[in-house]
């Protein structure tokens, strides 16, 4: 069961998959993921938190910027052989704003794991801007979710309070890199992984474990 970050049953293990839809080494990590998902028990809830790589801004991107953003989608092609559509710097406005994406898959409730997917594939395979709430909003009704419903949700109170305790959720087992995936159980927390690993590595800290 893949869950946004919420309420915990007491004593329930629980995997954070601690990440942004807007990182790219995180659109790196997809399939490596996905196959740690599969694998493990289906005991051990799984909650997404979001990682806020960057707050809210209007303001273009510095080329400075564009240059380490552009540097990182070359590494992760590289090491993990994700693909980019670099269509993107021509085609939109780029802006260092990341909140709105991570507002958006805990606006989209119990599909916010299908719009943390349907972000990254918006923004990396097809060149659309999800620093856009227009663009969030859009991405939406594709999942089939009201637009209206959808835009009242990503500005509203409710939804930042919870964005905000994942942050606090993060900052409490020291997550601080993504992707990361950490298990919490019996008042342990474990990192599988702090920053990118194959699903190989990952999945050999988690036989040791003991959660199978």
């Amino acid at each position: 069961m893949r869950r946004v970050e919420g309420d915990r049953i007491p004593n329930e293990s629980v995997l954070y998959y601690v990440a942004d839809p807007m990182c790219s080494w995180c659109w790196g990590f997809r399939e490596a993921r996905d196959e740690v998902f599969k694998a493990i028990s289906e005991d051990v809830k799984i909650e997404f938190v979001m990682g806020g790589l960057a707050r809210d801004s209007d303001e273009p991107m510095p080329e400075e910027t564009k240059s380490y953003v552009k540097e990182a989608w070359r590494q992760v092609n590289d090491r993990t052989g994700a693909e980019f559509n670099w269509d993107f710097w021509e085609n939109c406005q780029p802006r260092r704003s990341t909140y709105p994406a991570c507002r958006a898959v805990i606006a989209a409730a119990d599909k916010g794991p299908e719009m943390f997917d349907r972000i990254q594939q918006a923004y990396y395979l097809e060149a659309r801007n999800p620093s856009d709430v227009e663009v969030l909003c859009s991405l939406a009704t594709e999942l089939g979710l009201d637009e209206g419903e959808f835009h009242a949700e990503i500005i509203s109170a409710e939804v930042e309070t919870k964005l905000q305790a994942g942050f606090n959720t993060r900052r409490r087992i020291g997550a601080y890199s993504f992707p990361s995936l950490v298990l919490e159980s019996d008042g342990k927390v474990q990192f599988l992984c702090d920053g990118y690993s194959s699903a190989q590595e990952i999945l050999y800290k988690w036989n040791e474990t003991g959660q199978n």
